[in-house]
């Protein structure tokens, strides 16, 4: 409004410039008419003045009235602000982290941290194999020598679940087929005890509750083949505290033999191990008893074996097929490992119950091993949760420098399948293998075993007494 002011004052000082000098020409008649010009710009410019004063003083109070307004709502925002609950927290972002392969994890529950939590990794390995087996050409079969085969390629994945729950699901897709292998549920909300349910291995020897992933040779003892281990579907408990290991389960039958109606077996397991430390390392005492129940007054069984690789269906020892009503087996186990050392023995027994009036054969089959490691700082390493061998984690794999762990092992291996009028035959090996670990998860194989036979179930010509070599080659790797 001040610009106002400044142009009134203005014009009435041109207007007194221009009136000034004509007063002094001007008399009369116009002289009155021109003061009272004067007159009335000089209330108009009053007037002016006046308007500006009070349109001022609006302004002002207008401005007091805002601060007032702008002071209430600011207290009245910090009133809400204090009378409104707490905004929840962002959860942190799933983290992915790198165990052998991606392994998605959800974030806790701050309110139940002991619950566990999402997660979820795949996994998979596949194993090449080369193998040549040369046995008496008599025999007759082309089955043997030179052979290379996907032994596993096993596809899946594995996590846990909130509420201290675990999962498993995996399958072998080796040479276009699909076979379930893992499939399972576990719980591990008991403190040292997990309960498992699903498709998984009913404890029956230490070599085979041992991944084929960390075996010494390529396949495992003679026994574990011969006797039908295997995945049975049915529920379990571990318990493992200190040096004591028990493992208890209830189990029906592989989930593929289950899609014939007519499988009504089902089996008893339990294993027992001792972990103490001794002679500066690890020791494992360890023994396991099973009562399968065909459920079948017209079952029967098969106990075969390959000859040390899985290249050919070949069974140079094979009961053929015997009538059973139930299976009983049991076993021991001895183990240690310390240092580059380690020495494990097994040994396994099979009793048939036979119908009335046909005599009860026991069959048996073992193995001894020992093996040491040629790169320095390498070991075998115990898994006390299984009792069993586990990963070899090279001090200096290639992926850190060095040239990966290099192991050397020997085994002799037998099964007897002769006894009560059944005549399957007997088989033992002597057997060396030569194991190179570049990195924790590639492995590469060569393994040689020589064959002594006697009443093998294939003859060579007219002999059923000979010997056979077998020489393989293995490549694999898993995450």
């Amino acid at each position: 409004m001040k610009p106002v002011v400044r142009v009134s004052i203005l014009a009435l000082a041109c207007a007194s410039g221009w009136i000034l000098p004509a007063r002094a020409a001007t008399t009369g008649p116009d002289l009155a008419a021109l003061q009272a010009q004067l007159q009335q710009m000089q209330e108009q410019m009053r007037s002016q003045m006046e308007a500006v004063q009070a349109m001022q003083q609006q302004i002002a109070a207008l401005q007091t009235q805002l601060a007032e307004a702008r002071s209430a709502a600011d207290a009245a925002t910090t009133a809400l602000a204090a009378a409104a609950p707490p905004t929840a927290t962002a959860r942190p972002a799933a983290s992915i982290t790198w165990d052998g392969a991606p392994k998605i994890e959800a974030p806790v529950d701050p309110k139940r941290p002991g619950a566990g939590k999402w997660s979820f990794k795949p996994r998979g390995r596949l194993q090449i194999d080369t193998a040549s087996v040369m046995a008496p050409a008599s025999i007759g079969s082309k089955s043997l020598g030179l052979a290379t085969e996907f032994r596993r390629a096993y596809l899946g994945f594995d996590g846990t679940i909130p509420g201290n729950f675990g999962y498993r699901i995996e399958a072998d897709i080796a040479n276009s087929s699909i076979d379930p292998t893992d499939i399972y549920l576990n719980y591990t909300g008991i403190r040292n005890l997990v309960i498992t349910i699903g498709q998984h291995k009913p404890f029956e020897s230490m070599e085979d509750t041992e991944s084929d992933l960390f075996t010494s040779f390529m396949e495992r003892a003679s026994f574990n083949t011969a006797f039908g281990f295997e995945r049975r579907l049915g529920v379990s408990a571990q318990y493992q505290k200190g040096m004591v290991l028990a493992q208890f389960g209830v189990f029906s039958d592989n989930v593929t033999d289950l899609n014939a109606d007519t499988d009504n077996s089902y089996s008893i397991d339990g294993r027992l191990a001792l972990q103490p430390k001794a002679l500066g390392g690890q020791l494992h005492l360890g023994g396991s008893a099973h009562y399968h129940d065909l459920n079948d007054g017209y079952a029967t069984v098969r106990y075969r074996a390959r000859p040390f690789t899985h290249t050919t269906d070949l069974r140079l020892v094979d009961t053929r097929a015997i009538s059973a009503l139930s299976e009983m087996n049991y076993g021991l186990e001895l183990g240690w490992t310390g240092g580059p050392l380690h020495f494990t023995a097994e040994s396994q027994w099979m009793k048939v119950n036979r119908p009335a009036g046909i005599a009860d054969p026991t069959f048996n089959g073992g193995y001894v091993e020992a093996g040491v490691f040629l790169t320095r700082g390498d070991t075998l390493p115990y898994k006390a949760s299984e009792g069993t061998w586990t990963r070899i984690k090279p001090v200096s794999g290639l992926d850190k420098g060095g040239i990966g762990a290099i192991q050397i092992n020997a085994r002799y291996d037998w099964l007897d399948l002769n006894d009560k009028g059944v005549v399957g035959g007997r088989q033992q090996l002597a057997g060396a293998s030569l194991l190179w670990v570049p990195t924790d998860y590639v492995r590469f194989i060569v393994d040689y075993g020589h064959l002594w036979l006697k009443d093998a179930a294939i003859a060579a010509g007219a002999d059923r007494n000979y010997n056979a070599d077998v020489i393989g080659m293995r490549a694999q790797f898993d995450f």
